[in-house]
């Protein structure tokens, strides 16, 4: 069983940048992800990175503001920078299954497709 620990969160100005780390040193699925979760909001996929060729995909919302990112030690990152109020959530580190259709795969940010999650650590911006 795959055992996710998140560290890194706390709380920010807006504007401000957060280093997000999670332990997957025993990980052997091909995809990592980050996900958050906001008060009335569904779970939402932020970035996923695909470990068997560093491919990475965000979300629209913080598609060049976060990077996701991997080491040889299996632990995944998330760099937060020019924070917004809207990014205020818990954070979530997950591991799953890589997407195919034929030859071509990919690394979703859709929740289905991840099968192990961390315990979650909180982001709070401020102004």
């Amino acid at each position: 069983q795959v055992q996710l620990v998140e560290s890194g969160g706390g709380s920010v100005q807006a504007g401000g940048s957060l280093r997000l780390s999670c332990d997957a040193s025993r990980n052997t699925y091909s995809c990592m992800a980050w996900f958050r979760d906001a008060p009335g909001k569904e779970r939402e996929g932020v970035a996923s990175i695909f470990t068997e060729d560093d491919s990475t995909y965000y979300s629209n919302s913080v598609k060049g503001r976060f990077t996701i990112s991997q080491d040889a030690a299996k632990k995944v990152y998330l760099q937060l920078n020019s924070l917004k109020l809207e990014d205020t959530a818990m954070y979530y580190c997950a591991v799953g299954s890589k997407e195919c259709r034929g030859t071509l795969c990919w690394c979703t940010r859709r929740r289905e497709f991840y099968t192990y999650w961390g315990q979650g650590t909180q982001v709070t911006v401020s102004s």
